[in-house]
C-alpha cells in the first residue's frame, strides 16, 4: 500500500452520503486509503445537495472539498451516474459505434468527480504551504464528465468543418472487436500501417481493401467510430484465435482477448496494485533542497514550472490539468511540431482536438533523440518542478532522460511517468508484448467486458475510457508527490498507468472478489433506460422503489410485470417531449436527463454553461475553483 499521505486525514460523511453520491464517496475511501490517509467521519457537514469533506495535513489548516452535481448550483436536480453521462454527451459519444446512445456501464462520471476532487484538497493544501490564502475547493459531477468529452465537444463545434456524428444516423458497417473461428473475442493493436498490411496481407485480404480499413481503425481514437470494411471482419473469422496469434507475432501486430474482470484478478500482481492505487511513489529526501517557490497568482499550482514530452491523450491531458491549476506547462514537440495539430477539424490554423488538450502550454522544439535535444531537456529539467512524459517502455533509458538522469540534475524534481502497462516495473504487464494503448488495456483489465455487458456489444467503449482517467490519475498522482515534496523536502518518481486507471474503476469489483471489508456493493437499478420520446430521447434511471413508485405515479400507470411496464413506459413516452418529460420528472424527483445526442448542443444548455466557453470551438473550463 501507498503511504504517501501518512499523517494526512479525510473527515466527512462518506460513509453514508446522499445517494446521488454514494460511488463517489466510494472511490474517495478508497483512494485515501491507499494513499495511507485516515478517513475519520464528520457527520455535521452531511448535506443531500453536496457531497462535503475536509482535507487535513500537519501543516496546513484544513481545507473544505465541496462536490456538487452540477456548476449550476441553483440547479438541485437529482442524479444519478448514467443521467449525467446522458446529460452531458458521454451516452452519445459511447453510442456512435453501435448506432444507440448508450450507458458505459461503469461509474466513470462518479470516479472521475472522486479523483478531481482529492486533487482538488491536495493542490489547495500546495498552494496554502506556497503562500496562497485559500480554505476550500470544490469540483462538480457535470464538470468531470464535461471533461471526459472535452475533445470530442471540440471536434463537433469547431469552426471549420466540424464532426456531427450522432449515434442514430452513422452508417454502421463492421467494428471492432474482432471474433475468430473459435469464438474468441479478441482486439488487434499497431499504431504503424506495416504490420498492419503485412497483417492483413497473410489473412488474405487485398492491400486496397486493408488500406480502406486503416484509416478507420487509427482514427477512432478521435471519432469513437471504426467503420471496418466488412471484407476484413468476414476474412478474420476464419482463423481459429491461435493461428491468428501466430500471424500477429510474424507480422509485428498485437493481440488480446477481451478477458473478464474474474480473469484480472487472476493475475499475480492483480491484488497488489489493487492495494496500492492508481500510483506508484518513489522518494528521495533532498537535505540540499530549497523551499518550494512562491505562488504568483490565485491558482494553487501557479510559479512551478511542468516540462511535459507526451503524445495523444492520456499524457496530454495530465499536462493540462495540471496548467488549470495554475502550472506553467512546457510541452516538448519534435522540430516541425507534434503532426496531430494538423488533424481536422481545425479551428484558427490547429486541430481543434488538439488544442482542447495544449491550449495552455508553452511550446518548445526539441529533437529529443539528439545529444544536443537531450542537453536541451536536461537544462530545462534543471530549474523545473516536474517532468512528465508517456514514452513507450524502455525509451527514458535510451534517452538518457530516466529518473536518474534527470534526479543528478535536480534532486527536488518529479519525474512522473503517465504509463500503458506497469505502475512500477515490467514484471507488472502483461505476459505478451503489446502496446499500452486505451483498447488493448481494456480489454486486457476487463473493462471492455464489463462495458460489452452494459451496451449489448462484443468489446468496449471507442470513447477513450482509460486514456482520460488514466490522465486525471496522472495529474492527481503529479500534484500529491508535489504535496510530498512541500511537506517532506523529498523529490522522487511518480508512476501511474492505463493499467492502474482500469482498477480504480473496478475497485468495489476487488473489495468482493477478495472478501476483504470495505464500503459494500453500490446497489444497481431497478429501471435504467433511454427511451425515444416526441422529439429527442429521455434517460431515467430508478435506483430504489421508491424512486419507482413516484415515477409510476406521475405517469399514472401500475408496476406491473417489467416487460408490460417496460412496453409502457416507450409507448407514453412518445406523447411529449424530451424536454417536457425532464421538467415533469425534475419535479417529481425522479433522476432523468434529455440524451445530448449533438455535442454542439451542449454549449446551448443553460445548466451546463458554466462548465462551457465559446470560441472557435468550444471549451471545457477548469473543473476546479478555489477560494
Amino acid at each position: 500500500m501507498n503511504r504517501t499521505l501518512t499523517g494526512c486525514v479525510i473527515a466527512g460523511a462518506l460513509k453514508n452520503p446522499a445517494p446521488d453520491f454514494t460511488a463517489i464517496a466510494s472511490s474517495l475511501i478508497y483512494q485515501s486509503t491507499a494513499l495511507g490517509m485516515e478517513i475519520a467521519p464528520n457527520e455535521n457537514s452531511a448535506d443531500n445537495a453536496v457531497l462535503s469533506f475536509e482535507f487535513k495535513t500537519p501543516h496546513t489548516t484544513p481545507v473544505i472539498c465541496g462536490v456538487t452535481r452540477w456548476d449550476d448550483t441553483s440547479r438541485q436536480a437529482s442524479v444519478t451516474e448514467n443521467i449525467m453521462q446522458a446529460a452531458c454527451g458521454l451516452m452519445s459519444v459511447h453510442g456512435r459505434a453501435s448506432g444507440k446512445s448508450r450507458p458505459l456501464g461503469l461509474n466513470y462520471v462518479s470516479t472521475l468527480t472522486a479523483a478531481l476532487a482529492l486533487q482538488g484538497g491536495v493542490a489547495a493544501s500546495i498552494g496554502q504551504l506556497r503562500g496562497l490564502s485559500v480554505s476550500n475547493s470544490s469540483v462538480s459531477m457535470a464538470s468531470a464528465a464535461l471533461l471526459s468529452v472535452g475533445q470530442y465537444i471540440a471536434g463537433a463545434t469547431a469552426s471549420e468543418s466540424p464532426e456531427t456524428l450522432l449515434p442514430d444516423q452513422i452508417s454502421h458497417p463492421a467494428c471492432l472487436p474482432f471474433v475468430s473461428l473459435d469464438g474468441v473475442i479478441f482486439e488487434l493493436e499497431t499504431l504503424d500501417v506495416g504490420p498492419w498490411q503485412k497483417f492483413w496481407t497473410e489473412i488474405g485480404v487485398s492491400s486496397t481493401v486493408a488500406g480502406k480499413g486503416w484509416m478507420a481503425f487509427l482514427l477512432r481514437y478521435a471519432k469513437a467510430v471504426s467503420p471496418l470494411p466488412e471484407e476484413l471482419v468476414s476474412a478474420i473469422s476464419k482463423f481459429s484465435y491461435s493461428h491468428i496469434s501466430q500471424i500477429c507475432i510474424r507480422t509485428g501486430m498485437a493481440i488480446c482477448p477481451v478477458r473478464s474482470i474474474d480473469d484480472r484478478a487472476k493475475d499475480n500482481d492483480s491484488k497488489y496494485v489493487w492495494l496500492q492505487g492508481p500510483w506508484e511513489f518513489v522518494f528521495e529526501t533532498n537535505l540540499n533542497g530549497t523551499a518550494s517557490s512562491r505562488v504568483t497568482n490565485d491558482l494553487p499550482l501557479s510559479g512551478l514550472t511542468i516540462i511535459e514530452s507526451c503524445r495523444r491523450i492520456q499524457g496530454p491531458l495530465a499536462g493540462h490539468l495540471l496548467a488549470l491549476l495554475g502550472a506553467t506547462v512546457i510541452r516538448i514537440e519534435p522540430p516541425g511540431g507534434d503532426p496531430l495539430r494538423g488533424m481536422p477539424p481545425m479551428a484558427e490554423g490547429c486541430s481543434a482536438r488538439f488544442d482542447a488538450l495544449n491550449r495552455l502550454k508553452t511550446i518548445r522544439e526539441v529533437d529529443i533523440k539528439s545529444p544536443a535535444g537531450q542537453a536541451e531537456i536536461k537544462e530545462l529539467a534543471r530549474h523545473a518542478d516536474v517532468f512528465l512524459h508517456n514514452w513507450a517502455p524502455g525509451k527514458a533509458v535510451l534517452l538518457n532522460l530516466d529518473h536518474d538522469d534527470l534526479a543528478t540534475i535536480n534532486p527536488s524534481l518529479i519525474y512522473a511517468y503517465a504509463a500503458g502497462w506497469a505502475t512500477d516495473s515490467a514484471a507488472h504487464s502483461p505476459s505478451s508484448p503489446m502496446p499500452g494503448t486505451d483498447f488493448m488495456a481494456q480489454a486486457y483489465s476487463g473493462i471492455a467486458k464489463r462495458v460489452a455487458e452494459a451496451s449489448g456489444t462484443l468489446g468496449g467503449s471507442l470513447f477513450t475510457v482509460l486514456d482520460v482517467l488514466g490522465g486525471v490519475v496522472a495529474a492527481q498522482g503529479i500534484t500529491i508527490a508535489l504535496l510530498n515534496r512541500c511537506m517532506n523536502n523529498a523529490g522522487g518518481k511518480v508512476t501511474s498507468s492505463l493499467m492502474s486507471a482500469s482498477t480504480l474503476l473496478c475497485a468495489d469489483d476487488f473489495q468482493n472478489l477478495y472478501s476483504l471489508p470495505g464500503t459494500g456493493s453500490i446497489p444497481g437499478s431497478i429501471i435504467d433506460n433511454v427511451y425515444d420520446t416526441k422529439q429527442g430521447k429521455i434517460a431515467i434511471e430508478c435506483c430504489d422503489l421508491e424512486t419507482l413508485v413516484r415515477l409510476s405515479e406521475v405517469l399514472e400507470v401500475g408496476i406491473g410485470m417489467e416487460d408490460d411496464f417496460e412496453q409502457c413506459l416507450s409507448d407514453l413516452f412518445l406523447s411529449r417531449t424530451a424536454y417536457e418529460w425532464a421538467e415533469i420528472f425534475e419535479q417529481a424527483r425522479v433522476p432523468s436527463a434529455v440524451v445530448i445526442e449533438d455535442l454542439a448542443d451542449l454549449q446551448t444548455t443553460a445548466h451546463l454553461q458554466p462548465g462551457l466557453s465559446p470560441g472557435s470551438y468550444t471549451r471545457v473550463n477548469s473543473p476546479w475553483s478555489f477560494k
